[in-house]
């Protein structure tokens, strides 16, 4: 335990990537949706002030998160720090964001609310599909996606210390042909209506957090799987 908060502290020494940035891009790209918004005055009705500028904060934590593996984990051997006791540190900090962000989310959100739109009728935090009656589950709506993209980006980290910048390409390239072969797959039998169906029928709390959970625990069973044989 203690070699795990050793780990923990050390990724904290990155605190600009791991709470700066991500903040500052949160508070940028509010403040440009404000400015925007706000300079077109009445050019654009109340209930179509909607960005999905949003986004750019869970992207950060993709980024964040992808140096983590290919900065910090050689550095971490270097001090002897095992293979376990950092991929166990770092779950630590990724889940523990996850919660903080997501916490900060919900009280920009209602913030949000209060002040109607930030006094201009703007949906920026407070997306249609993202606002939950119970606050503890629109909490993980918010905070369960950064534990998927912080996730894929652990998982990119460790593939690209595996197997390289080839390794990179090669899994890019094959998740890019599966998909692709999905899609044609359902076409060709016409299963279409039925894919629709499948996600109008599933709650906003399956597809924001539920999926993403899965999609987070998988990815981190990889990358653990991955990581034990990366070289520093």
């Amino acid at each position: 335990m203690n070699r795990v908060l050793d780990v923990v502290r050390v990724q904290l020494v990155n605190w600009r990537g791991i709470f700066a940035w991500p903040l500052g891009i949160l508070a940028f790209t509010l403040v440009l949706n404000l400015v925007i918004f706000g300079g077109l005055s009445d050019d654009v009705p109340p209930n179509g002030r909607v960005t999905g500028s949003l986004v750019s904060i869970y992207i950060v934590m993709f980024v964040a998160h992808l140096q983590t593996i290919t900065q910090v984990f050689p550095f971490a051997l270097g001090l002897s720090v095992t293979r376990r006791a950092f991929y166990a540190g770092t779950t630590v900090v990724v889940v523990a964001q996850g919660l903080l962000f997501g916490l900060l989310l919900l009280l920009l959100e209602l913030v949000e609310r209060s002040t109607g739109g930030w006094g201009i009728g703007l949906r920026y935090i407070g997306l249609p599909f993202l606002v939950q009656d119970n606050l503890v589950l629109e909490w993980l709506v918010y905070a369960v996606p950064f534990l998927a993209f912080s996730a894929i980006g652990v998982c990119f980290g460790v593939v690209f210390k595996r197997w390289g910048q080839s390794g990179v390409y090669v899994v890019t390239i094959g998740a890019a042909l599966v998909l692709a072969g999905l899609v044609l797959l359902v076409s060709r039998l016409g299963w279409w209506p039925a894919v629709g169906r499948f996600f109008t029928d599933q709650s906003t709390f399956a597809l924001l957090a539920g999926y993403p959970l899965v999609i987070a625990v998988v990815l981190g069973a990889a990358g653990w799987l991955v990581i034990r044989r990366a070289t520093p």
